[in-house]
């Protein structure tokens, strides 16, 4: 079968990209996990890192560590997930592994817990008709 490669091929593959890099497929980030471990992150939920001296930091993933540098402030999952260029699936399983380590922290957003009225949603669709 691996005979039938072309000599040319050499380090090149199918799955690398010269203009993009080297491809890499969202479930082998988190090891074939659709789900995260722990609770449901919507996208309004918000992520902030906490310090822990003592958090074994060497053994996460970059992207575990992108979303560590990136939250000294709280982001929302679907920011994190825009910013890291990730699905926001991915995402929600990678917080939810730091969450178990606990080097995370979430809460919900005002807006989750209360929804705007519907006179200010039809307030706004109106505003925006307007335009």
């Amino acid at each position: 079968m691996w005979d039938d490669l072309p000599a040319e091929a050499g380090p090149y593959h199918d799955w690398l990209d010269h203009e993009a890099g080297p491809v890499v497929r969202p479930y082998t980030m988190t090891g074939g996990r659709a789900r995260p471990i722990t609770g449901g992150l919507h996208l309004l939920t918000f992520v902030e890192a906490l310090y822990s001296p003592e958090a074994d930091l060497i053994h996460l993933q970059p992207e575990h560590r992108a979303i560590l540098s990136m939250t000294p402030t709280a982001l929302t999952v679907a920011e994190i997930a825009a910013r890291l260029d990730l699905p926001v699936g991915v995402v929600r399983v990678l917080i939810g592994d730091l969450l178990q380590a606990s080097l995370v922290t979430t809460f919900e957003s005002d807006t989750a817990v209360h929804a705007p009225d519907e006179h200010v949603l039809q307030a706004v669709i109106d505003g925006l008709r307007a335009l």
